[in-house]
């Protein structure tokens, strides 16, 4: 299993943890211990929750595992780290870190649970990194609730941009290949995290919101009323890239923001992006430590979506959302070996030293994910399926016999 089997020491977990990933990939309706080990050929759940609840193995240190993994099959000085959250909606109040609260998922505040994800974005392909639980400040707070949950007694209340920090500092500690972040307005808007991209000198190109203050040359302004002075002149169509439809072309125009230059010195803008069709506007703070052009701006900015396509082919295909468990350390497992999942796929689409044929488009971790069941999973779990053992095994025994019997008539006068 990628590069993690040293992180089981036993057979066991190492083979549950195979037989796990695996039913993570296999196209099951509904993923949960239940199904998985069904999948697996167990008589029932108790390896699998066992592999998630008492089984001694780290889940930062497969997660480690995993960033190594990506380094190697993705790495790139150019890539970008995309942050963002996800949430997952539930019922009750005792699934740890479960509140009314926002979600960008279902776009208005729910009783959901939320989590930090982190993506490393390239232009060979983009894979999941990392992951951090949104402990909001009532459960940090509640010394009961966060008892029952199992959450570890270290673990104190912390904004989603600190986790994003958090993370992303561990990334760039470990010398994982990377020149640029990306975040929506969660996180632009916390001047703490742009400071410290800046020290770890990684550029930024992090959105902002309409009220968002800058000063320029000219003095303090809003962004929106900055945008709104601008002449026709300043704005350019450039690509943010390719999608599911073909390039996407919007109009862009930045601003250099001289006065906002601090003790880490390099070179701030103010980027603005305008759709072509409907005139509406996104604002984004950008930083780095040398002078670039527009078009490299506007494609970090487009790299920051790949963590859209990564929350969907996590959910739909890998049952990132699916788990049912209530617990800190179930959690963050069932979380790991998800995104374990979805790094082998993003790195087996991969087609860096391959182009495709001409006329054909290129593999999606859908599409692998789906290919890889049928010609690997599949055919080995046939193969190894202890009622397919047990007809062959009969049938052995019953042509051996038949052996037996025919041999002794030919002998007998």
């Amino acid at each position: 299993m990628l590069t993690v089997g040293q992180r089981f020491r036993r057979p066991e977990p190492r083979r549950r943890v195979r037989d796990f990933v695996r039913g993570l990939l296999a196209p099951l309706p509904r993923k949960n211990c239940w199904t998985i080990a069904e999948h697996a050929g167990d008589t029932g759940p108790d390896g699998m929750q066992d592999l998630l609840t008492r089984v001694k193995w780290d889940d930062a240190d497969v997660r480690a595992d995993v960033r190594e993994f990506v380094g190697d099959h993705l790495g790139d000085a150019e890539a970008v780290l995309v942050i963002d959250e996800t949430g997952d909606l539930k019922k009750g109040r005792h699934t740890v870190g479960v509140q009314r609260q926002y979600s960008g998922t279902a776009g208005k505040i729910e009783n959901c649970q939320v989590a930090v994800h982190l993506v490393y974005a390239t232009d060979a392909g983009h894979a999941m990194l990392d992951t951090a639980l949104y402990l909001p400040k009532s459960w940090c707070d509640d010394a009961e609730h966060r008892a029952e949950a199992g959450v570890p007694q270290q673990v104190r209340f912390a904004t989603k941009p600190q986790l994003a920090s958090r993370m992303i500092a561990t990334a760039v500690t470990a010398g994982l290949p990377c020149r640029w972040v990306a975040g929506d307005e969660a996180y632009g808007n916390d001047p703490r995290l742009a400071a410290q991209l800046r020290q770890m000198r990684r550029g930024y190109v992090l959105a902002v919101a309409c009220s968002h203050q800058v000063i320029t040359g000219l003095g303090g302004y809003r962004v929106d009323a900055l945008a709104a002075g601008l002449p026709a002149t300043a704005w350019q169509r450039v690509s943010a890239g390719r999608g599911a439809k073909g390039y996407r072309y919007y109009d862009w125009s930045f601003t250099a923001l001289p006065h906002a230059a601090d003790a880490h010195g390099g070179h701030h803008w103010l980027l603005i992006r305008r759709n072509r069709r409907n005139g509406e506007l996104a604002f984004y703070r950008c930083w780095a430590p040398e002078v670039v052009p527009l078009r490299s701006l506007v494609l970090v900015a487009g790299r920051r979506w790949k963590i859209e396509e990564s929350f969907q082919a996590a959910k739909t295909g890998l049952g990132l959302d699916q788990h049912q468990h209530r617990r800190w350390t179930p959690w963050h497992r069932w979380s790991t070996l998800a995104i374990l999942a979805h790094a082998f796929l993003a790195a087996a689409t991969t087609h860096r030293s391959r182009p495709d044929p001409a006329g054909l488009i290129a593999l999606t971790v859908n599409e692998l994910r789906h290919l890889f069941n049928i010609l690997i999973i599949e055919p080995t779990r046939r193969r190894c399926d202890p009622l397919l053992w047990s007809v062959r095994r009969r049938r052995h025994q019953a042509r051996a016999m038949t052996s037996h019997y025919a041999r002794q008539a030919l002998t007998e006068p």
